[in-house]
């Protein structure tokens, strides 16, 4: 080896293993896959060993070059620590801090903790990406992700925000004038439903819960939605009983144009978690921003 690597190389050797994909780690690094391509070619030349498989659609680490990375990852870890200290120091956390949500979480954020976060630290970027899918936040190159509490990996820390949150069964006057109205949520089998379809692209079971009772109900309906403003529409429209969170359809009800049924068997249950991994290093925009996510939430917004 003639001439030592960088630690741009390195670090992207790093980042190129983590996504198993140029172009997902160039679009990280903000640099072109080609660029990305041509510099790990260096590198092996000068190291005179091969430190990545390539193929047409994937790329993955050799066994020195897993072994390296293993090596690398907690003196790169220390380093990014050792400038976040100085980040601390200047009292003003500056670059990109990535979110992934699905949309009711990004629409809290927006509206409650963002605006704040971003007047308090404006040397900050907020890269929020709406998707209801549930992915690896780490392979993704995510800072920090939104969920539910019994949808995060348990190797993740998770900080509670937005209060509590019920699903509710609505439907417009219309679509119940001379029907009998549901009373338990077996009752809706006699019922047109506005069905949902969840990002993994299975239909979604109703679910209802009214101590000690759990059930799960298959709905029917000829309107399948995966998006709840439309299904909050379809309801609207008379279509038939749509299943939402309640925050999409409180105004709706406050108006008389909705009305809830099965208000007792839809329970209240804790809010989204922001999380994000439990064993690396948090850097100083995350903490900042959990800081005022902290503060917003404790003084208590709402919907």
């Amino acid at each position: 080896m003639n001439e030592r690597p960088s630690l741009l190389e390195l670090n992207a050797l790093g980042v190129i293993a983590t996504h198993r994909s140029f172009r997902k780690a160039a679009d990280e690094l903000g640099v072109s896959p080609s660029t990305l391509s041509h510099m790990m070619r260096g590198l092996e030349k000068r190291m005179g060993v091969r430190l990545l498989h390539r193929t047409t659609r994937s790329v993955a680490p050799t066994e020195i070059g897993a072994a390296l990375i293993a090596r690398l990852e907690p003196i790169l870890g220390q380093l990014d620590a050792a400038l976040d200290e100085v980040n601390v120091v200047r009292e003003r956390p500056s670059g990109t801090l990535r979110i992934n949500a699905p949309e009711s979480g990004a629409q809290l954020l927006v509206r409650h903790v963002i605006p704040t976060f971003l007047a308090e630290y404006p040397d900050m970027t907020v890269d929020l990406v709406v998707d209801g899918t549930f992915i690896d936040i780490v392979e993704q190159g995510f800072d920090a992700g939104v969920r539910f509490g019994n949808t995060i990996p348990q190797d993740m820390i998770a900080v509670r925000f937005g209060g509590g949150m019920r699903f509710l069964a609505v439907a417009s006057p219309a679509y119940l004038r001379g029907k009998e109205r549901p009373l338990v949520p077996d009752d809706l089998r006699h019922h047109t439903c506005v069905r949902s379809r969840l990002p993994s692209g299975k239909l979604y079971r109703w679910e209802f819960q009214k101590h000690p009772d759990v059930l799960s109900i298959d709905v029917a309906g000829p309107l399948v939605l995966n998006h709840t403003s439309m299904m909050v529409e379809a309801a609207l429209q008379g279509v038939g009983i749509a299943f939402v969170l309640e925050r999409w359809a409180r105004q709706h009800i406050d108006a008389g144009t909705l009305i809830s049924l099965l208000d007792d068997w839809c329970p209240t249950f804790p809010s989204f978690f922001l999380y994000y991994p439990g064993h690396r290093h948090v850097p100083s925009g995350l903490r900042a921003f959990i800081d005022v996510l902290r503060r917003e939430s404790e003084s208590g917004f709402s919907d």
